[in-house]
């Protein structure tokens, strides 16, 4: 092996993008809305999430709550940086859909903005899959955003939830 090879039996290395996920890291609680359709009032959802490491370069966000009809609701996001793509890399899971989503995405210059973009099945039904992003912005040490959107026909993007989490203290 040359000297410029890693060994891929060696553990990685945490960079600075890894070490930007451990904020993830603890107990919080969320409330947000969603935007349920054209003359449908926003739907309101809280509950609670576990962000916890697997190393020094994962996170996984465990999230708990209800849906509109009170069933529960569970979710699965992963979160890492993939050096040799550049790029924030993960998935999300619901226990109320079939579809597994990836991610792919990048921080802004401020360090307080993360992108992830993945792609899914349009709210239309019609069994196309569309561009969606799911967006971190870090408001403080215990706040953070999470928005998610959708891209329209002409190219814009249509917020259509967006969930506060504040740290259990």
């Amino acid at each position: 092996m040359s000297s410029t090879e890693q060994d891929p039996c060696a553990a990685a290395a945490a960079q600075a993008q890894h070490r930007w996920l451990q904020q993830l890291v603890g107990e919080w609680t969320f409330e947000g809305q969603a935007d349920m359709g054209p003359g449908q009032p926003p739907m309101k959802h809280s509950g609670q999430q576990t962000g916890r490491s697997l190393g020094e370069l994962w996170v996984l966000c465990e999230s708990h709550g209800s849906m509109p009809d009170g069933s529960p609701a569970h979710m699965l996001i992963t979160l890492g940086y993939d050096p040799q793509k550049s790029a924030f890399v993960g998935t999300f899971v619901g226990s109320m859909m079939t579809h597994l989503w990836h991610y792919a995405g990048s921080l802004d210059a401020a360090g307080k903005v993360l992108t992830l973009d993945t792609e899914g099945p349009s709210f239309s039904g019609d069994g196309t899959l569309v561009r969606y992003q799911d967006i971190i912005t870090l408001q403080g040490p215990d706040t953070y955003e999470l928005a998610s959107q959708v891209i329209q026909a002409d190219g814009s993007w249509k917020r259509f939830m967006t969930a506060t989490y504040r740290r259990v203290k």
